[in-house]
């Protein structure tokens, strides 16, 4: 029996994965639960193991392709079935294997036609041809076996765009005069909105997503459209509100400097603002325990354990792994949980356990020099809580004006759990955490 392979869920809320790389190739052996190849998500890149003993008998899905979670990736036959892939493998012809040797998976495929004539499209590529009309049957693919790629698809709109778009002549060019000189007379109709005629330069110009000649089409991965969809989603679930406190750091940051260089030298760990940070959110949270909830329709649930995200940005994507248990760490604790998750986020190891769980976000957006910004939930979460960057203001300071190392603290909040008494209460209490912070402060 031929045994199929699937693209698995990692994760609840992960609907669809990339494959990034296969680790075999047609014809080579593997054991049971032996990897085969990796999987990219918007929030891990995972292995797949190999659901039986055999021998590779068919490719599905490329690298570069993504497809929807329990997606036929690949076939495995089993040890009974080795011996027609292996000779498939070896250069075979596919008509040259009779329909009976086939898993029985395959024999209706076989029968009706072909494998060259009856080919296989991702649900990537579908989508897009469905986007934009096209005929697939037109379009030569470029991945293995002439297989049609999303890339295919996008570099066929985009010489069929370059194609359809009409040159523009330089009388044309000459007449073309500003906005303002061009209204219509009171006598004359308004002009359409959109032209019609195909011909028209102003036709091209008017059409959303049209790419121009110098252009440049990144493809969506599946990284980038997940969050997009969930950034949608939460948005468009969730009613956002957003407050914000000043915070004065200056003990903090004179504190920190004191003793970043020694502390990194003991503990082989960098010391950040962040540990500081997440310190004061949970014990506020403790306070404060509906901070820590979620909306479930019917009723709001406020978690007990509080299990910390923190936003990572990478290059071209960003993770929230998260801080089990964040509020029974040490500053030292918390310090190198956030350096580990860190590394392991950039480097693309995180393990579906360092994903999960999150009850609260933080996120350190000063770190990119911004001084107010209104995140979004990461839901089902009820709150995300921004640090803002530290900079030096001119304040009042007792009876007189001094120069103090300042910070913004921006709360956005899921208005269906959290209203403004609370979240004002919270950060007030935050702040004063964090302002407390001095040569005292514990960090064992």
């Amino acid at each position: 029996m031929a045994e199929p392979v699937v693209m698995p869920q990692l994760g609840e809320s992960v609907t669809e994965g990339t494959v990034s790389k296969w680790l075999v190739k047609v014809g080579d052996r593997v054991k049971k639960y032996d990897s085969i190849c990796e999987v990219t998500t918007d929030k891990v890149v995972a292995e797949v193991p190999s659901v039986a003993a055999g021998t590779i008998a068919e490719i599905v899905v490329q690298e570069g392709e993504t497809v929807a979670v329990q997606s036929l990736i690949c076939y495995i036959a089993t040890d009974e079935e080795a011996a027609p892939a292996e000779t498939a493998a070896s250069g075979a012809p596919k008509e040259s294997v009779p329909a009976a040797q086939l898993p029985p998976v395959r024999e209706a495929a076989a029968a009706t036609a072909p494998a060259e004539t009856k080919q296989r499209f991702s649900p990537a590529v579908m989508k897009l041809a469905q986007e934009y009309g096209i005929d697939l049957s037109l379009l030569r693919g470029t991945g293995a076996g002439g297989r049609i790629t999303r890339l295919d698809v996008l570099e066929f709109v985009e010489n069929k765009n370059k194609e359809q778009r009409p040159p523009v002549p330089e009388t044309a060019v000459q007449k073309m005069k500003p906005l303002a000189d061009s209204a219509p007379s009171p006598s004359s109709p308004p002009s359409p909105s959109v032209p019609s005629g195909p011909s028209s330069p102003k036709n091209v110009v008017n059409q959303p997503n049209q790419v121009e000649q110098d252009d440049k089409v990144i493809p969506i991965t599946s990284v980038r459209r997940t969050i997009a969809n969930r950034m949608v989603q939460s948005k468009h679930d969730a009613p956002h509100a957003w407050m914000m406190v000043s915070c004065d750091v200056t003990n903090l940051v004179r504190f920190r400097n004191q003793i970043k260089d020694d502390f990194k030298k003991q503990e082989g760990v960098a010391l950040t603002f962040m540990p500081f940070f997440i310190k004061a959110v949970v014990e506020a949270i403790k306070e404060f325990p509906l901070m820590n909830s979620q909306w479930a329709g019917d009723c709001i649930i406020v978690k007990k354990a509080i299990h910390v995200s923190i936003a990572v940005a990478s290059e071209d994507a960003l993770f929230v792994p998260v801080i089990k248990d964040a509020d029974q760490k040490s500053i030292l604790g918390l310090a190198k949980a956030v350096d580990h998750l860190a590394v392991k986020s950039r480097a693309g190891k995180l393990t579906m356990e360092d994903i999960s769980g999150g009850t609260f976000t933080v996120n350190n957006t000063g770190s990119f020099g911004s001084v107010l910004s209104a995140p979004i939930i990461n839901q089902p979460q009820a709150a995300i809580l921004s640090f803002e960057t530290i900079e030096k203001r001119p304040v009042a300071h007792g009876d007189m004006f001094a120069i103090r190392d300042m910070m913004n603290i921006c709360l956005s909040l899921d208005h269906r759990v959290l209203d403004g008494l609370i979240c004002g209460r919270f950060l007030q209490s935050v702040k004063s955490k964090i302002e407390s912070y001095s040569g005292d402060t514990k960090l064992y």
